[in-house]
């Protein structure tokens, strides 16, 4: 009972630390005149994994390699069969055609590359560095191009995870309007709220590692069938939520930006700090099933993106459906 405590308590925490972070931090950039879109291109596309990174992180420092690695795959596959299907059952987001690019093209290269560092069966750490590097390049190359006009001058298309990172930003941009014009006392206490939401995801990521583990041993599931369902499901809770919401706004485009930033940085960041700080060991045979299965939502959802303008109810359906069948394969021991 301690761990089903200890469990929902981490879960919680993740999530409204994710929020306070999130929020604080985009509402002081864009109070000292930060671009509403850079912040969100940055401090929303890292916020938002925030919870996967923390637990990944504490995860692999207490050589628990399993609940890590299942975590970034377990999440990747919820943000599309979950979270991107639930938000086109609600209202079909529209797909910008900027967006088949560059994006849909760095989703598919980092989904590709979680199998083929796995070959091995360890991620080493001068793989996990790469991966390090490739997501500090491709921020630096999304902020620039967010910044740099296209060479013919004409302004540049808006991808739609920019459009996305936008979109989170313009509640931020009001509230901080709403402070005034530099307060300090205001600023003051966004910082610390921002320092209180990043308490509370190392505070609940240790709780729901913990706990995890712990109902994992007492009902005989494996680390890897925890890291894949309770974990993955609990820290894309931000994701989830934002989409939610975004979609009974009018606004369900934001999901799909959403849903492949999210994953481009699950895939680089979270599993190349994980695999610095500590060890993830997994034999392919193993985990074909969850490679395979996200292999697969990420190819439906990047054909989805490429050929059609909205992501309809019967492509929610689809992707519903496929993740309902890789959790009842899971719970079958498949």
């Amino acid at each position: 009972m301690l761990d089903v405590g200890y469990l929902l308590a981490g879960l919680v925490l993740l999530y409204f630390g994710a929020e306070w972070l999130v929020g604080s931090a985009s509402r002081l950039a864009v109070s000292l005149g930060v671009s509403p879109l850079i912040v969100g291109l940055t401090v929303v596309a890292y916020g938002t994994s925030s919870p996967e990174l923390v637990v990944g992180i504490g995860a692999a420092i207490n050589d628990q390699g399993a609940i890590a690695l299942g975590n970034v795959i377990g999440s990747n596959i919820a943000n599309i069969g979950l979270i991107l299907s639930i938000t086109a059952l609600i209202t079909p987001p529209r797909i910008d055609p900027s967006l088949r690019g560059r994006e849909v093209g760095m989703l598919l290269v980092t989904t590709a590359l979680v199998p083929l560092l796995l070959l091995d069966g360890t991620v080493q750490p001068w793989e996990s560095a790469g991966l390090l590097a490739l997501a500090i390049g491709y921020t630096v190359w999304t902020v620039r191009a967010a910044r740099s006009p296209a060479a013919t001058g004409v302004p540049r298309a808006t991808s739609d995870a920019e459009a996305t990172a936008e979109a989170r930003t313009v509640a931020d941009a009001a509230d901080a309007a709403a402070l005034g014009a530099v307060p300090a006392g205001g600023r003051a206490r966004l910082i610390l709220l921002g320092l209180a939401g990043l308490a509370l995801l190392v505070g609940g990521g240790h709780l729901l590692v913990e706990g995890a583990v712990g109902v994992a041993r007492t009902l005989g599931m494996s680390e890897r069938l925890i890291g894949l369902t309770i974990v993955a499901v609990g820290t894309s809770l931000p994701e989830l939520a934002t989409s939610v919401l975004a979609a009974l706004r009018g606004h369900s485009d934001i999901a799909v930006g959403n849903v492949v930033g999210s994953n481009i940085f699950n895939a680089v960041l979270i599993l190349g700090a994980s695999g610095i700080t500590g060890s993830i060991h997994a034999t392919p045979g193993d985990i074909a099933l969850d490679l395979g299965v996200l292999g697969g939502m990420t190819v439906l959802a990047a054909l989805v993106i490429r050929t059609r303008a909205r992501v309809s109810r019967p492509e929610g359906v689809l992707l519903l459906a496929g993740y309902a069948a890789f959790l009842a394969s899971l719970a079958l021991g498949v």
